[in-house]
This record gives structure tokens, C-alpha cells and sequence, in this order.
């Protein structure tokens, strides 16, 4: 950023940390050390989701406990296991070795959690001690920590719905996908808040050099907006394709089996049951939007390329695109190779990726301040 445009950032602009920049730095630091935390807690739940560990511990503590510390221990849980509907229809006759790796999966996810929990705990009560974090600030970062807490109660939510019998012999036990679905979101609301926030703490006014590029951004923000909001719609759409299992049906690309359109997606009553539990058609929404994602970016890039922006914009937007297209890429792997714990695990870590990538566009683009636009001329000189 231009030397006049640092002057407008620290003139008028309500800042989110006080006690100047070293402080400042230090709080980016952490928030998105947090974010990067939050994002490994997705991929960690993605593992164990498909290696399927998660409904390997059958109880649960608010305070968490010691694993099993003798071949007594592991017994005892193992006979726990053994009366769960997974064990019964999916796993009867493992191995206490197999148990063993599906318990320490589930186990390290929860332990992740809640350090997850010290470590954002410890420097944010050192901070406003410190007196570095402002009302609004530590307001916003409050409601974050809250949801963060409650994430554990949603977890343990989704995993008791596992563990009840299902309805039918032939059906196999598995969270509800409603619940997985609340559990993967709340998540990525939790990742956003922190980085999001992040950004705004490091990154207080938006690169503008000129009112010319302002004007650009006000543009690409329009488009970035909506652009962003489908992106969002189609990760939470992925989480009930992992919650359905639907990946593990139709496992061909373009059409699903020898159609386009399978002819049973609207099979369930109401008919709104059809959008998160029939397979069928959770599949097909996840490809329809999928594709949608891919073409919004792609017309966003396009729009972009004949704007005069700042280069900063014009290298997000290109990443952007390029993400999406290497996500769809993913899916369709995962989806032509039956959904190998590699290949999914990269397809859910994308999804969050482009998710980054989106925000930190559409936080560049944001309007500067007045104060910003007072000192700005109406072209950026360039070197």
C-alpha cells in the first residue's frame, strides 16, 4: 500500500486493536494461527468421517478423558463398540488392532477440539488484558468462541445419532445428514469468522492507490458477493452428499449411470425430503452446483480481466478460478474412484481452500474508508 494511502488507514479509521502495530501483528498472528487450526479440524473430521472412526467412542465428557491405558481398557471399550449398530451390521468380527486405529482417529479429533479451545483461550484473555483488543473486537471474537465451544456438543449430537438402531436390517448405521451437515457448517462459519476477522486486523483498509481501481473493486464486488454466496451453498451441499453417502452412488461422470437425470430423486414425501436425504438427488444438486460454482467464477474472471483494478484483485480472482476448476477435478475423482479416503479428504480441503480464497477476495474489494478516499487521486501512478 502507497504511503498516502497508509496515512488514510490511520486517520479516522476505527482501528479493531489498539496499542499500535506490534500489538496488532501479534493479534493477526494468532487469529489466523486459530483459522489454520480450524481448518486442520476439518481435515482431521474428514478422515475420520471416512475411514469411518467416528462412532468408534460411544460416550462422551464435556471435559474430555483419558484414552485407554492398559489392554484391560481397550477391552472395555471394545465391548462398548461391540453393542453399537456399526459393529453389528458393519464391522462384527474386527480385530482389537482395527478397533484400535478407528478409536485413536475419533480420539485425536476430539483431543484436536478442545486444544483447539486452550490455545485460542489462553492468548485472547492475555490480549484484553493487555488492553489490545477492542469492545468490538473481543464482542466478535466472544460469539466465536461460544460457537467454537458448542461445536463439541453439535459433534457429539451428530455421533449419537449413529448410534441408534436404523430403522430398517438393511440399512447401514450412519449419522444423520442433517446433523453432519450442521456439524461441517458450523465449522466453516467458525474458519470464516476467524479469518475473516484476521484480515480486518491486519488488513484494516483495502489496497487502493487510486479512485480509478476503487471504482473496479466496487464493480468485482458485485459480482463477488453472490459469487461467494454459491460457493458457500455448494460446500453445505457436499456435506449432506457426506452425510448420504452419496458419493458411493453413481459413480460415473457426466451422467449418473446410463441418465442424466435419475428418475427416482423425487421418490420421498414431502417432497422437500428429496434436497438432503434422497441420494439421488443430493448427488445431482451437489454436480448442478458444483457446475454453477465453476461458471460463476469463470464469468467473474472473464468480467474481471477488462477491468482496470488493482493487481492484487486481478491475482485473487485467477487463483480463485483456478481453485475451482481443480476442485471440480477432485470431485470428480473421488466421486470415478468410489471415494478413497485420499481423494476425499483433498476434495473437502479444497472446498474450504476456495472458500479462503473467496473471502479474502471479497474482503479486498470492500470499500475504504472516507478518510481513505479523501487522499486518494484518480489514477494510480505506476512504477
Amino acid at each position: 500500500m502507497s504511503t498516502v494511502a497508509s496515512v488514510g488507514a490511520e486517520e479516522g479509521l476505527k482501528q479493531l486493536v489498539t496499542a499500535g502495530p506490534r500489538a496488532q501483528k501479534m493479534v493477526g498472528i494468532w487469529l489466523f494461527g486459530s483459522a489454520a487450526w480450524v481448518f486442520s479440524m476439518v481435515v482431521l473430521g474428514g478422515v475420520t468421517r471416512l475411514t469411518r472412526s467416528g462412532l468408534s467412542m460411544t460416550d462422551w465428557k464435556f471435559t474430555g478423558n483419558l484414552p485407554p491405558l492398559s489392554d484391560e481398557d481397550w477391552q472395555q471399550e471394545f465391548e462398548k463398540y461391540k453393542l453399537s449398530p456399526e459393529y453389528k451390521r458393519v464391522n462384527k468380527g474386527m480385530s482389537i488392532e482395527d478397533f484400535k486405529f478407528i478409536y485413536w482417529m475419533e480420539y485425536a479429533h476430539r483431543m484436536w477440539g478442545r486444544a483447539l479451545g486452550v490455545m485460542f483461550a489462553l492468548p485472547f484473555s492475555y490480549f484484553l488484558r493487555k488492553g489490545y483488543i477492542t469492545v468490538p473486537l473481543g464482542l466478535r471474537l466472544s460469539a466465536l468462541f461460544a460457537l467454537g465451544a458448542g461445536q463439541g456438543l453439535i459433534g457429539w449430537w451428530m455421533v449419537k445419532s449413529g448410534l441408534e438402531e436404523p430403522a430398517s436390517e438393511y440399512v447401514e448405521p450412519r449419522v444423520s445428514p442433517y446433523r453432519l451437515a450442521a456439524h461441517l457448517t458450523s465449522a466453516f462459519v467458525i474458519y470464516g469468522g476467524l479469518f475473516w476477522t484476521a484480515l480486518s486486523v491486519v488488513m484494516p483498509q483495502p489496497p487502493a492507490e487510486s479512485l480509478t481501481w476503487v471504482q473496479g473493486a466496487a464493480k468485482v464486488r458485485r459480482l463477488a458477493i453472490p459469487v461467494s454466496l454459491i460457493v458457500g451453498i455448494t460446500a453445505v451441499s457436499g456435506a449432506f452428499v457426506a452425510g448420504n453417502d452419496a458419493g458411493r452412488a453413481y459413480n460415473t461422470f457426466p451422467k449418473m449411470g446410463d441418465v442424466w437425470v435419475p428418475d427416482n430423486i423425487f421418490e420421498l414425501k414431502p417432497i422437500i425430503r428429496n434436497f438432503f436425504e434422497n441420494t439421488s438427488m443430493v448427488q445431482l444438486d451437489h454436480r448442478i452446483l458444483a457446475t454453477t460454482s465453476l461458471i460463476s467464477i469463470f464469468g467473474l474472471w472473464w468480467w474481471t480481466k477488462r477491468l482496470d483494478v488493482h493487481p492484487a484483485i486481478q491475482s485473487l480472482v485467477g487463483a480463485s478460478f483456478g481453485m475451482a476448476a481443480l476442485q471440480v477435478t477432485l470431485g470428480v475423482s473421488t466421486l470415478l474412484s468410489y471415494v478413497p479416503v485420499s481423494l476425499g479428504t483433498a476434495h473437502q480441503a479444497g472446498a474450504l481452500t476456495l472458500l479462503t480464497l473467496m473471502l479474502l477476495l471479497t474482503h479486498t474489494v470492500r470499500k475504504p474508508s472516507m478518510s481513505l478516499l479523501k487522499t486518494l487521486p484518480q489514477v494510480a501512478k505506476i512504477a
